[in-house]
């Protein structure tokens, strides 16, 4: 099974500049993580775009939603914000019914010591090779489906939204 991994940015790829105390965007880290990992599984990634989520448009859904619809794989992961990540996730979900996709992120960049990422990263990896078609996030060792979960700021993690 090929898996695609469509980058996308937020906070998993940001770096601190030591220079201006702040976190903006090099490279990605995508190929180092899955190294990092001794990841086995069979990816091929392709950077979309490094932006923070916040900063995303309608525009930049559309063209996520156009490469997953375009590209070969019925597996795809795609590294996105933790901010707007739910609102990625449900318009992706409106139009993508016969592949398998999961989203996910980090609250730490992976370039920071005690990151998240490469857990949240195994966790996705995981999921895209278990989970029926449909739409998903992995965070915080967990796999939500797209319209039942929700970033708690406060806590600082994704938790299940209870109907």
């Amino acid at each position: 099974m090929k898996i695609k991994v469509l980058i996308t940015g937020g906070t998993i790829d940001k770096t601190y500049k030591k220079l201006t105390g702040k976190l903006s965007f090099t490279e990605t880290h995508m190929v180092d993580m899955l190294n990092c990992g001794r990841s086995m599984a069979d990816t091929l990634s392709e950077v979309l775009f490094l932006k923070d989520s916040l900063e995303m448009s309608d525009s930049d859904r559309d063209f996520i939603l156009d490469k997953c619809q375009s590209c070969d794989e019925q597996h795809i992961l795609i590294t996105h914000g933790t901010d707007t990540m739910v609102e990625t996730a449900n318009h992706l979900a409106k139009m993508l019914k016969d592949k398998t996709v999961v989203l996910f992120g980090s609250m730490i960049p992976y370039s920071i010591n005690q990151s998240d990422a490469l857990f949240n990263l195994g966790v996705a990896l995981s999921a895209v090779q278990l989970k029926d078609p449909g739409v998903y996030i992995a965070m915080n060792g967990k796999v939500f489906d797209f319209d039942k979960v929700k970033k708690d700021k406060s806590l600082g993690v994704f938790t299940k939204i209870l109907i």
